[in-house]
């Protein structure tokens, strides 16, 4: 009964005409973001970071969050019209989204992958509601060890479940733990990694970091791929969707079992991805008729949608209770809560519920704002695809560079923009992973900091990881999870003896 109490709080503060306003804004921005190649959701988030700056920090998480919503329900605009993922788990989208959309069903496809979107978002919205406040009140029994077994659990689940390179993601997190050091040592006071340059003293800000790394490096690669854009026409009327609501109730089962699995694939991190393949697979499988997937099937647009939503949202779950995001987005989102003064994690519940319960209600208001947006408005985005290339891309880089000069009015933030910029596209081309670099950027003096608190608290001994049950749970986890990637194969062939 407390959370409905605090809920219907979240409600008086996210359905203020200003906080609608914002979120009407952001479901708009993140749509036009989620089609424009070489975007999408983190990339947007960080890009607009900057203007949340001078707002209240509630409705500063009402505009990012609802970006992000929107960027969501954009991908599946350009997968079905155009034949190109907005965002990897958009991917399994294509498979029978563009073909129905070729036969002429694209209203059909369009409208089952919104309602499928709102469904798995809503699933998960609820599940975040009520488990929430569950986890940050355990969460409060944590101090500096258990947070830093906290932290190597998120590192080393990036490494254990991430589903690539193994070295290439320890690559990642530690030029990631490399530039978060870069500045001022917070304990001795002393500069570290500056060599000598004056600009180097306050480190790489973060705002910068992520708009290079997401966005300009993703532009790079996709003025060098030179998409050349041809979709397919279509439209979206109220006869279409009723049309359509009708069409998904038989697959009510797909619905569920789409939700269930994004939201369990979503908390750990990257999980949209393998939960849109995932809940496709099983759709496949389980379905009586197999053999229309990948030829237009509806069901093929039903399973990844859902389950990519629900794995969206659940992401925010694990950074709003215990500061550590699920997703390349949610580690932008925290780190935009870091700069408005806010402590992520377990006390944000007790010293501003109303940012938090702002923000969980924020989510069901923003998910019907956007599902009734792309419904209305699916040609307008559509064809914000056909302005030319040369027009639409220089405006992206300008959007970055005005962004980045914001955080300190300073043009030497602008070439750090093109710096990391270069370093994203690197990454890319060689196939190294950006989310375990933002996130040790983000994290990397939060862990410091609980280390050596704890090694203080300890005068120097490493036993105080094990000195409390859930610090040495935690601890042996994260082990566990860094080594998982080279004794599964050996657990798999002794299942198979």
């Amino acid at each position: 009964m407390e959370a409905l109490g605090n809920l219907l709080m979240g409600f008086q503060i996210a359905l203020s005409p200003y906080n609608l306003f914002i979120a009407t804004i952001g479901i708009i921005l993140g749509t036009i973001i989620g089609v424009l190649p070489g975007l999408g959701g983190a990339n947007g988030v960080a890009i607009l970071l900057p203007i949340t700056f001078v707002m209240p920090p509630t409705s500063a998480i009402i505009l990012l969050s609802c970006i992000y919503w929107g960027a969501l329900f954009g991908g599946a605009i350009t997968s079905i019209l155009f034949n190109i993922p907005g965002e990897p788990w958009s991917v399994a989208t294509t498979f029978d989204g563009h073909p129905m959309a070729k036969q002429g069903r694209g209203g059909e496809a369009l409208t089952a992958a919104f309602i499928s979107s709102f469904f798995g978002a809503a699933f998960a919205i609820i599940l975040v509601t009520f488990f929430a406040p569950l986890i940050a009140e355990f969460s409060l029994k944590f101090g500096p060890p258990e947070f830093l077994g906290i932290q190597m659990l998120t590192f080393s689940a990036f490494v254990g479940l991430g589903g690539g390179s193994v070295p290439k993601t320890l690559a990642s997190i530690f030029i990631g733990f490399i530039m978060a050091a870069v500045g001022l040592d917070i304990v001795s006071g002393q500069l570290r990694l500056t060599f000598g340059t004056i600009e180097l003293m306050r480190g790489f800000n973060f705002v910068v970091a992520v708009i290079g790394l997401f966005g300009i490096g993703e532009i790079l690669l996709t003025v060098e791929e030179g998409l050349e854009l041809k979709g397919v026409q279509v439209r979206v009327d109220w006869r279409t969707v009723t049309k359509t609501l009708r069409e998904l109730l038989p697959y009510w089962r797909t619905f569920i079992r789409g939700a269930l699995i994004g939201s369990w694939m979503g908390i750990k991190p990257g999980g949209a991805t393998p939960a849109s393949f995932m809940s496709y697979g099983f759709a496949k499988k389980l379905s009586k008729n197999p053999e229309k997937f990948g030829n237009g099937a509806i069901e093929g647009v039903i399973a990844p949608e859902t389950a990519a939503h629900a794995a969206g949202v659940s992401a925010l779950l694990p950074m709003i209770t215990l500061g550590i995001p699920g997703s390349p987005t949610a580690a932008v989102m925290l780190g935009g809560l870091m700069i408005w003064g806010l402590q992520p994690g377990p006390m944000l519940f007790k010293e501003r519920p109303e940012f938090v319960w702002g923000l969980i209600a924020s989510m069901y208001t923003g998910n019907v704002i956007g599902v009734l947006i792309v419904l209305l408005f699916v040609p307008f985005f559509a064809a914000i695809l056909r302005l030319p290339f040369a027009i639409l891309f220089p405006s992206i880089v300008f959007v970055c560079a005005i962004g980045s000069f914001a955080v300190n009015n300073s043009t030497t933030d602008i070439w750090y923009m093109m710096l990391f910029g270069v370093v994203g596209y690197v990454f890319k081309k060689l196939d190294y992973p950006i989310a375990p670099m933002v996130l040790a950027l983000v994290l990397g003096d939060m862990a410091e900091t609980a280390l050596r608190q704890s090694l203080i608290m300890s005068q120097g001994s490493a036993m105080i990881f094990f000195a409390s049950p859930i610090s040495a749970v935690l601890v042996i986890a994260s082990f566990l999870l860094l080594i998982w990637p080279s004794i599964s194969p050996y657990l798999h062939r002794r299942a198979s003896v």
